[in-house]
C-alpha cells in the first residue's frame, strides 16, 4: 500500500486521499474559522475512485491524512472473456485480469495496449492506447 501523508489543509479539489481505507478523489473542501479555544477545522468531500461512493471527512487543518501514491502502467490485452481482460504488464510480464470499464468495451481487443493504475491494492483500467 503506497501511501504518504499530507496536511489536510493543504489538499485542493482535484488531489487524492485515503478515506475509511479507500482512494478518493477530493471534490470540494470547506474550512471553517479557528474558535475561541480551538483550530480551524477542514471538511473534505470525496468520492471513491473504484467505488463512486461519497464520502466526508472533517478534520483540523493542521492534521495528517493519508494519500495514495497512484503508479500508471503500461499493459498489453491477452485474451478478452466477456467483461473480463487479461494483460500482460509491459514492464515485469507479469500477467492479471483487469475489469474493462463499460465505456472501454469496444475498443479492448486482444493486442492493444492498455493504461491501468495500480490504486492501494487494486488495478484499474483507464484507457486504451490508440496505435
Amino acid at each position: 500500500m503506497n501511501v504518504k501523508l499530507t496536511s489536510i489543509g493543504s489538499l485542493k479539489k482535484g488531489n487524492y486521499v485515503v478515506i475509511d481505507g479507500a482512494a478518493c478523489v477530493v471534490t470540494d473542501t470547506q474550512v471553517s474559522r479557528p474558535g475561541k479555544h480551538g483550530h480551524a477545522k477542514v471538511r473534505l468531500s470525496a468520492v471513491g475512485l473504484i467505488d463512486g461512493k461519497k464520502r466526508v471527512i472533517v478534520m483540523p487543518g493542521h492534521d495528517n491524512i493519508e494519500v495514495p501514491i497512484i503508479e500508471k502502467k503500461t499493459a498489453q490485452v491477452l485474451s478478452v472473456s466477456g467483461n473480463t481482460a487479461n494483460v500482460m504488464d509491459m514492464e515485469t510480464y507479469e500477467t492479471f485480469d483487469l475489469e474493462i470499464p463499460e465505456e472501454l468495451k469496444d475498443s479492448c481487443v486482444p493486442n492493444a495496449q492498455v493504461l491501468y493504475w495500480v490504486i492501494l491494492n487494486d488495478k484499474v483500467m483507464k484507457q486504451v492506447k490508440s496505435e
